[in-house]
């Protein structure tokens, strides 16, 4: 008869995020999730397989929260460029913890993409949700006259999600933040003067 798991999934691996985050993969041990989910080798092993394979579980739990914060934000202004302005801007505005940790799908970038294909076909995945929700946004910007209807609305989302890369990376190496402010501010300058 199976023992039923004695542990709640969804919490460990919320819990191996945050320590691959902090972390990143490499640095990160078996023992280390262990102690941070609370489960015993075995039921890791049988549940999630291998270390691999609870990081990927991490990834997607990940991109799936990110995804929602970043359309919650982007919904949550009246003016579309505002939600773009105010999403770049919780960037540096965040708190020194939160911009040393990086975003764990850029750290993934960086670390694993391009010796992980796994990893990077997740990454690729997400920024596909990431980037269709700026296009979104930027034709809705377009719409409302706060930004030329000239602008290649494709080509701005990948703009802004490569001003969204940068700006984690460049704050988890210590930029400050006011350097940061300057960069959001010129990436808007950079939509409107299009």
């Amino acid at each position: 008869m199976a023992r039923t798991k004695e542990f709640d999934r969804d919490e460990a691996v919320r819990r191996a995020m945050q320590v691959f985050w902090e972390q990143g993969y490499e640095a990160t041990s078996t023992d280390d999730l262990l102690r941070a989910m609370g489960i015993g080798r075995q039921s890791m092993y049988d549940t999630f397989g291998d270390k691999h394979g609870l990081y990927l579980e991490a990834l997607r739990a990940y991109q799936a929260e990110y995804s929602a914060h970043l359309m919650e934000c982007l919904r949550a202004h009246p003016s579309p460029l505002g939600a773009i302005r105010e999403y770049l801007l919780s960037i540096p505005n965040g708190t020194q913890k939160a911009r040393a940790r990086g975003c764990l799908s850029v750290n993934a970038t960086a670390e694993l993409a391009h010796a992980d294909a796994e990893v990077a076909t997740l990454l690729k995945t997400g920024g596909a949700v990431g980037h269709g929700a700026l296009e979104r946004v930027v034709k809705e910007a377009q719409r409302k006259g706060e930004l030329s209807p000239k602008l290649d609305a494709r080509v701005a989302a990948s703009f802004l999600l490569a001003a969204i890369g940068g700006l984690r990376l460049s704050a988890k190496a210590g930029t400050p933040p006011e350097a940061l402010r300057d960069v959001v501010d010129f990436t808007l300058a950079g939509l409107k003067a299009r």
